[in-house]
């Protein structure tokens, strides 16, 4: 079966999870997936995740969820651009998520990064989702 938005699957499957109060997710492998999980990792949303291989030619990655005394590091997780409509920002109009205190997640030439290193980069791109 194909899926439409495998980005917004991912961000689903971890507000359900944090939601469910899980420990650890699963989630199909991609390149995109995995990019977006470094960032996370980076910024302290989640505490890791692995790819591992289920059986030949399909991988699934496990993440690792974060919680804070019982709470969710991840209040608010949101999907900006979307299939059809997508979002792009130049390094002007990055959005700063509550005044700074949240990330916003971004597909630049560089690769996929947060707003504070795409700011220090001085690149814009695609605005993928914001998290607080």
């Amino acid at each position: 079966m194909s899926m439409s938005d495998p980005l917004g699957d991912l961000l689903t499957r971890i507000r359900n999870g944090q939601r469910a109060g899980k420990s650890v997710i699963t989630t199909p492998a991609s390149k995109l997936r995995e990019n977006l999980l470094k960032v996370l990792e980076r910024e302290g949303y989640i505490r890791s995740f692995e790819r591992y291989e289920v059986r030949t030619g399909i991988d699934e990655i496990k993440v690792e969820l974060k919680y804070n005394e019982g709470e969710p590091v991840i209040n608010e997780i949101t999907r900006v651009s979307k299939p059809g409509r997508r979002v792009y920002a130049k390094i002007k109009d990055l959005p700063k998520v509550y005044n700074g205190l949240g990330i916003s997640i971004l597909s630049t030439p560089r690769g996929v990064m947060s707003d504070q290193e795409a700011r220090q980069a001085n690149v814009g791109g695609e605005v993928l989702c914001q998290i607080f």
